[in-house]
């Protein structure tokens, strides 16, 4: 499948502060991408180059197969952007947000439009300004998908709504999805949030891509690991596999995420590092879990 967002060696910097690293990934066309990574990791930076809001200072991004520093109104009629920052016309209702952008999209879906608007239970004829932070994002969403972009970017999209909103708010992007085949790019720190959604996963660490690969690979490859030993550990041992994150022990138990986890070859390994281990136990990782996981890793590294 082609990509909908390619980057090649894309990198920004802020004076002699790198911000974000020859960053190279592809993520694929009709997917739902989370774009994870601690505070600092240069997600929006990254964002804002895809956006062409920031130019890169080296590397190139492209977005449906058109280099993000040539978008033209062809392709910027089928891409679709919530920012963090979320600016609205305040002065406007809701019914002239949405007047005022259809004309720009010939492919607005009127009867999507107004599906969304009764589904949100959102207020058209009262002005931003007076709206709520939940019901302001609303309008914002169905400002970027009643048109059914091809590709939709969300920088921090779930930041200060309340649970329901925030499920309305995924049904939505759930239902541009399913019905359009569109692809989503969200950036969260809510990772619950997109536990459900993300079908691809891209992470950053310090300007630097750690992984981008589909969320069943990455859920293949982790495993909690659990297991006991006949004598207490006083000290693990050095020299570990480098896909062994986060290793503590306790007692006669060892504690640890295998990063490569495979059925036959990981136990082996165990049993050779541990020669007295006894029972081990192997544990599924939701996204949530994997993901503060590496952000633990991450710190660890940082902090030697």
């Amino acid at each position: 499948m082609k990509p909908i967002i390619e980057t090649q060696n894309l990198s920004f910097r802020f004076g002699s502060n790198v911000a974000v690293r020859d960053l190279t990934f592809q993520v694929p066309e009709g997917s739902i991408c989370a774009f994870l990574g601690l505070n600092g990791a240069g997600k929006t930076t990254t964002i804002k180059m895809l956006m062409n809001i920031l130019r890169p200072s080296g590397g190139t991004a492209r977005l449906m197969g058109v280099d993000s520093k040539k978008l033209r109104s062809g392709e910027l009629a089928n891409l679709g952007y919530v920012s963090e920052n979320r600016e609205l016309p305040e002065w406007m209702t809701v019914r002239r947000l949405l007047s005022y952008c259809k004309p720009m999209y010939p492919t607005w879906d009127d009867a999507f439009c107004d599906k969304l608007v009764k589904d949100f239970n959102l207020p058209l004829d009262a002005k931003l300004k007076n709206l709520s932070m939940g019901m302001k994002v609303k309008a914002s969403l169905i400002s970027s998908i009643a048109y059914r972009p091809k590709l939709l970017i969300l920088d921090a999209p779930f930041s200060g709504l309340d649970p329901l909103v925030r499920d309305e708010f995924i049904r939505g992007m759930l239902e541009l999805s399913g019905e359009s085949g569109s692809s989503v790019f969200v950036s969260s720190h809510d990772i619950d949030e997109v536990d459900k959604l993300a079908d691809w996963v891209v992470i950053l660490n310090e300007g630097h891509l750690h992984l981008s690969e589909s969320t069943e690979s990455l859920q293949t490859r982790f495993r909690q690991v659990l297991l006991t030993v006949d004598e207490e550990i006083s000290r693990l041992p050095e020299n570990l596999p480098a896909s062994w994150l986060i290793p503590e022990s306790s007692d006669r138990t060892v504690r640890l995420v295998e990063s490569r986890y495979e059925a036959n070859e990981t136990p082996e390994t165990l049993r050779r590092v541990f020669p007295g281990a006894g029972e081990l136990t192997f544990a599924p990782m939701s996204l949530k879990e994997i993901f503060l996981t590496l952000a633990k890793s991450f710190r660890a590294t940082t902090e030697v």
